[in-house]
């Protein structure tokens, strides 16, 4: 779904009160039973629907160094918006998050993307968006990344946390920075009809389910203001 058709959608949405993309409700869920351990500056890179949502929710976590919307799953030749947003290029709109594992750790990164970020049971959409681009999907960084998203999942999933089962898939692929004009994208357009419906209540429902790691000062790409 193209960047003016994503807008339209959610004016209509807004609109006309519809509930056949509504937007999507936060889940408490349980934290992974085993961590891993990670020192230094750590990478994560998470895909669930559009990046602007969930960047946005990652850039108010506590111990976030930096979120970066972008494109992971595809080609570098192909990781363009205009090519990407046609859902044939084989990317997600994926979000890498360097974090500080002494802060926050890889599973409660999860945690948080499993519940508050997106819904990891809708196959191939996210909300008003549909394609193969806003599936929900792991870019793990290292083997023992794969090893604790796999798990997880199956934790979860075992738990019955969901309505339905997770359709998370974890995959492999080199991330690219999406264009300019997509970073802080929330930040900067808060009045935004896509935003304020779509993704606005992601941070709510951060600062409510998860006290312990919500900033309220986002930490940013561009500079800060």
């Amino acid at each position: 779904m193209h960047h003016l058709v994503r807008l339209i959608g959610a004016s209509l949405v807004l609109g006309l009160a519809t509930v056949a993309f509504a937007a999507e409700k936060p889940v408490q869920i349980p934290a992974p039973t085993v961590e891993i351990e990670e020192s230094g500056t750590a990478t994560a890179i998470f895909a669930g629907g559009c990046f602007w949502g969930v960047q946005g929710v990652f850039q108010h976590v506590e111990g976030v160094k930096s979120a970066i919307s972008g494109y992971a799953g595809g080609s570098a030749k192909h990781a363009k918006y205009g090519l990407v947003s046609d859902g044939r290029t084989k990317h997600a709109e994926a979000v890498k998050i360097e974090y500080d594992p002494a802060k926050i750790s890889y599973g409660e990164l999860m945690q948080i993307f499993f519940s508050v970020a997106h819904n990891p049971t809708q196959l191939n959409r996210q909300g008003p968006d549909i394609g193969t681009q806003y599936r929900s999907a792991i870019f793990p960084t290292s083997e023992s990344q794969a090893k604790s998203a796999t798990a997880y999942i199956g934790e979860l999933d075992q738990a019955k946390a969901y309505d339905a089962k997770i359709v998370t898939r974890i995959e492999s692929g080199t991330f690219y920075p999406a264009e300019a004009h997509h970073q802080d994208f929330m930040v900067k357009n808060p009045t935004n009809g896509y935003i304020a419906y779509n993704d606005l209540p992601k941070i709510g429902a951060l600062k409510s389910f998860f006290p312990k790691f919500y900033r309220d000062k986002p930490v940013l790409v561009g500079p800060q203001s």
